[in-house]
């Protein structure tokens, strides 16, 4: 399984890689605009992530329109949509729900359990 971790917070990256390594190859983001240079450059190569975990709230640009753009360029480009797990530090239903309307495939509340994101992943067929 192919990863992009967007997060700005360092534990909270640090956390996720050492959850979702094991499971795979994994690439980092600390804010909305490194993650679409990531995702870009990964469709451009030919290397498309299964997964990518978004923060909603981050600097530079937002979890929320980093998702709105990656459906947007696989839309374009005719790829198949990558799993989206977002991940927030609010209980925020609102910000959830604009998410899922936003085509995202989950969401996990920090601080992040590795079991909860281990049952997400197999609820998306993205692990055994």
């Amino acid at each position: 399984m192919k990863t992009l971790i967007v997060e700005d917070d360092f534990l909270s990256r640090k956390l996720m890689l050492a959850y979702l390594t094991p499971l795979g190859e994994c690439d980092v983001a600390a804010n909305g605009l490194e993650a679409l240079e990531a995702f870009v450059l990964a469709c451009d190569m030919g290397k498309y992530y299964d997964l990518v975990t978004l923060d909603i709230m981050m600097p530079e640009m937002s979890g929320q329109e980093v998702l709105k753009r990656i459906r947007s360029i696989e839309e374009e480009r005719g790829l198949d949509a990558a799993r989206v797990v977002m991940t927030t530090a609010l209980q925020d239903s609102v910000n959830v729900m604009t998410a899922f309307k936003s085509q995202c495939d989950g969401y996990l509340i920090k601080p992040i359990e590795s079991e909860k994101l281990r049952e997400l992943l197999r609820t998306l067929n993205l692990i055994g």
